[in-house]
């Protein structure tokens, strides 16, 4: 029952250098959920750098990263371990603390918090809240280069989970929309997303982020109200060519979007 178009590049991921400023180091944990793999993306226009999502705490992946310059600052988008896991382990091999909405997640110096700038050697990186996904969530806009990094809001291809129950549908929709403002606002070029590829157009990417939701959620209003009440029935109709492997990320979607009917 699907229907709704594919988003994104089917083209193979590998990470590297998006510009002077901006270089992403593709982590080595490929999987139908991390598509490519988790984008660790290095900021910095020279030596220093400021880490945005070290990935799973792989020790090859991390030392890479810390060879690619003076490591200052480690941010996170949301504590999910394909994000978050090495964060520790850079924070030991290089000393920079780890900042993050949760305080769970902070290792050393301040959290981070909407409307927060992070800055090395100049180039600021703003911090924007964008629940939905999860309740911690967090992009970051890079005015220098235009440049919007989701996180898991908005993937290089095809669309994310809302993580139900931590996750939530309204604050994700109402996120899409700050997003899709602010590439208004701020004339933003380009998505960096926390897996797969970097997308050009972000008010149209962000437009059919939009479009997609509302679609799959008409669809399961419809089910829903055909009465199938059960997440289990509702993806079977709903999501009926999901493979059995992501079937557990359609059901956390299902019951977002059914908490969402109710309280609607």
């Amino acid at each position: 029952m699907s229907g709704l178009p594919v988003i994104g590049s089917a083209d193979p991921w590998s990470g590297g250098v998006h510009s002077s400023r901006l270089h992403c180091v593709l982590a080595p944990n490929p999987s139908p959920m991390t598509l490519d793999g988790t984008n660790t993306w290095l900021v910095g226009a020279n030596d220093d750098l400021i880490v945005i999502d070290p990935g799973p705490d792989d020790e090859a992946h991390l030392r890479r990263i810390a060879a690619g310059g003076r490591v200052r600052q480690i941010l996170l988008t949301h504590g999910h371990p394909d994000h978050a896991e090495g964060a520790r382990r850079l924070h030991e091999i290089t000393g920079a603390p780890v900042r993050a909405l949760d305080p769970a997640h902070r290792l050393g110096q301040e959290g981070l918090e909407a409307g927060d700038v992070a800055v090395v050697d100049d180039v600021e990186i703003h911090v924007v809240a964008t629940p939905g996904h999860t309740s911690d969530c967090l992009s970051f806009f890079v005015p220098s280069d235009s440049a919007l990094l989701t996180g898991d809001t908005v993937l290089g291809r095809g669309t994310t989970v809302v993580a139900y129950p931590d996750g939530d549908l309204g604050a994700y929709l109402r996120s899409l929309t700050t997003l899709r403002e602010l590439a208004i606002a701020r004339e933003a070029t380009h998505l960096l997303p926390g897996h797969g590829p970097v997308l050009g157009d972000p008010v149209g990417v962000l437009d059919a982020y939009l479009q997609h939701r509302q679609a799959r959620l008409e669809q399961v209003r419809a089910v829903w109200a055909g009465g199938r009440r059960s997440a289990d029935e509702i993806v079977d109709v709903v999501y009926a060519d999901v493979p059995a492997e992501v079937r557990f990320a359609a059901l956390a979607s299902t019951l977002a979007q059914v908490a969402y009917l109710e309280g609607h």
